[in-house]
């Protein structure tokens, strides 16, 4: 399974419900908050004009592309499995 296989089963594994969104737009915010960086700064780090979107992440209400996971995960030097599975927190890619 090449790598944006294995994102697409995680998203799908985290999609089941709200909750896998929500987790994600969670994870997204803390990374952010911990580097310092704006709404306006992260969307244009991703490459999004307005930070309207990533607002609708972080609050649950979108669900990311795989596209946008890949770029969240090398911009914040984190797995995809920290960012979309639940049970994982970030910097705990080993479920530990």
């Amino acid at each position: 399974m090449d790598h944006s296989e294995h994102v697409k089963e995680s998203m799908t594994r985290g999609s089941r419900g709200s909750q896998g969104a929500n987790r994600f737009g969670e994870k997204l915010k803390a990374l952010r908050s911990g580097r310092a960086m704006t709404l306006q700064e992260l969307a244009a780090a991703l490459g999004h004009s307005a930070h309207g979107y990533i607002s609708e992440l972080e609050a649950g209400k979108k669900q990311p592309s795989i596209a946008l996971v890949l770029r969240v995960a090398q911009l914040f030097g984190v797995t995809t499995d920290e960012l979309l599975r639940d049970e994982l927190e970030i910097g705990d890619s080993t479920g530990k």
